[in-house]
């Protein structure tokens, strides 16, 4: 896949981009709480996920131009951030005398998996017209949207704390950029978002049920 993303970025010029300002990035989803008989990646990082960190970091040697973010499950409790963070060092390398870490960004959060919504607790706009116990047809899914904004903006400001404390930055870790998203359904959570740490914020739930009319209710931000 990495060798497909790369063609295409020569194709268009972004390989041309300096290190950090490329138009393409690759966001390695490590937090999909919906395939069967497999945790998501994040929850087991040292296991799971730092091989593939390794498979990134040694794209990134050969070309810095790389931009790489990992989107990340929602975790409850301290010490799933600093096992996470713990496995980032490995991959840090020296970039024109400078430690740079392939990871140049963290997207807070994806879903909160295990959540079950009965059919008649859902809109008809949503709903299905064919009668079902469930409102959707693989009966447990990903909580999102307002349900999960109080602990997305939690994850947030714990990941940027610490990524912004010395005993991360020093690493090399410290330019690692947020994206605040779960539960921006307005400006206000835009701005909350922000004032949590976030560098960016994204939407979801609102851009499926507005359109892009979603970047007009939460602001230019």
């Amino acid at each position: 896949m990495l060798q497909s993303i790369q063609t295409l970025r020569r194709k268009v010029g972004d390989s041309e981009a300096p290190p950090g300002k490329s138009r393409i990035a690759v966001e390695l989803n490590a937090s999909c709480p919906n395939i069967a008989n497999s945790a998501p990646l994040g929850y087991t990082p040292a296991a799971s996920l730092l091989p593939l960190i390794l498979v990134l970091a040694n794209a990134f040697l050969g070309d810095p131009t790389l931009t790489f973010g990992i989107k990340m499950p929602p975790y409850v409790y301290h010490e799933q951030f600093t096992d996470f963070l713990r496995q980032l060092p490995s991959s840090v390398t020296d970039v024109d005398g400078k430690k740079r870490c392939p990871i140049s960004f963290l997207t807070c959060t994806n879903t909160l998996g295990n959540a079950l919504l009965f059919d008649e607790q859902t809109t008809k706009a949503i709903s299905s017209e064919a009668p079902q116990e469930f409102a959707v047809p693989t009966t447990l899914g990903g909580l999102a949207g307002e349900s999960i904004h109080a602990l997305s903006l939690g994850n947030v400001f714990t990941f940027k704390q610490l990524i912004d404390s010395k005993p991360y930055s020093e690493k090399g870790l410290g330019d690692i950029k947020i994206i605040g998203v779960g539960g921006v359904t307005s400006k206000e959570a835009a701005e909350r978002m922000r004032k949590a740490g976030a560098d960016a914020v994204a939407c979801a739930t609102l851009l499926g049920r507005t359109g892009i009319r979603a970047f007009e209710i939460i602001g230019k931000e």
